[in-house]
């Protein structure tokens, strides 16, 4: 005969046996927690899930503020009631919650006058100013949706310079359809990070950084929603401004004025440049074999929302 369920045995589950208590507050858990008096779908005891940041432990009752649904409803738990919990990672900032295709269309805005077209989901660039693969390659970082996809690629760079290049997430999908067709990766470079961070914190990071030399007043120009900042013939760099988003590209420091902090002068111009037009999250991107830029990016609060490498079909041969 089956031993009857204890007071501490609820369907199966031994109320209690979870990694949960007093050192989890402030942290993002998930509680699972019988229902008195209502009957699961099964015909046992009905359970329901509590998913949020723990913000008190004490006295028996354990009190979860929910981020799940958005609400930011407090959820207050007797502990007696939890039949399993643990802690889980932190939930992704909004920011890091928006897909990769989306962050690379939101880029665009670093090059102003391209020349796009759509494919199903992806997009051809080209530009006639610039050799830089983000303004001359397809972004396929998603399925395209179209049947002849590949093939389009071709056609469209087959009557521009240079040959074709494709932007693709790692061992996605799409990497697999280039590769399948010869492509390799472009240049034997390293993946790209796509990095964001919070304009507030980038800024706090920034004004702890003093250069070592004088820098004088930065010269901004602005071109409607792209601005670069220049200090004489020593720095300059370039931002864009998109939908509470401000992006950077092209810092560069005369080779005999490097290391003397004018690089985060400029970032931290343009920065305030993006901050008084509404700017909420700051972006750039970096090779990931680059060390001391990927480090020197995590100290002012970036981090990586997606990396992605280039692709182009193997150079031709000479005779």
């Amino acid at each position: 005969m089956a031993e009857a369920a204890g007071p501490q045995d609820v369907g199966g589950h031994p109320l209690g046996s979870h990694s949960l208590g007093p050192h989890v507050v402030g942290e993002r858990v998930v509680v699972r927690r019988v229902l008195h008096g209502r009957t699961g779908p099964s015909g046992g005891p009905a359970f329901t899930d509590v998913l949020g940041v723990c913000v008190s432990w004490a006295d028996g009752v354990c009190v979860v503020r929910r981020d799940s649904d958005g609400s930011g409803e407090s959820v207050t738990i007797a502990t007696a009631d939890i039949v399993s919990g643990k802690p889980v990672p932190p939930r992704p900032s909004p920011r890091h919650r928006v897909p990769a295709q989306e962050a690379q269309l939101r880029a665009l805005a670093l090059w102003p006058g391209l020349e796009t077209r759509p494919l199903g989901d992806w997009l051809l660039r080209h530009s006639p100013a610039t050799t830089a693969r983000r303004a001359n390659s397809v972004l396929a970082m998603a399925p395209s949706g179209v049947a002849d996809d590949y093939a389009q690629v071709l056609e469209f760079y087959a009557g521009r310079t240079g040959r074709p290049i494709a932007a693709v997430l790692p061992d996605s999908a799409e990497d697999e359809l280039f590769r399948s067709h010869g492509w390799v990766v472009e240049s034997h470079d390293a993946d790209t990070h796509f990095q964001l961070a919070g304009v507030a914190q980038v800024r706090r990071a920034l004004r702890g950084a003093r250069p070592a030399e004088p820098t004088g007043a930065a010269e901004l120009e602005e071109h409607g929603d792209l601005a670069t900042v220049r200090f004489g013939d020593r720095a300059r760099g370039v931002a864009a401004y998109d939908r509470d988003w401000v992006g950077f590209r092209g810092i560069e420091v005369a080779p005999e004025h490097r290391r003397r902090g004018l690089g985060l002068a400029v970032m931290a111009a343009l920065l305030e440049w993006g901050a008084e037009r509404g700017a909420t999250t700051a972006y750039l991107q970096v090779l990931g074999d680059n060390e001391p830029a990927v480090a020197l990016y995590e100290r002012l609060g970036f981090t990586t929302h997606h990396a992605y490498r280039y692709l182009a079909p193997p150079p031709v041969a000479g005779p």
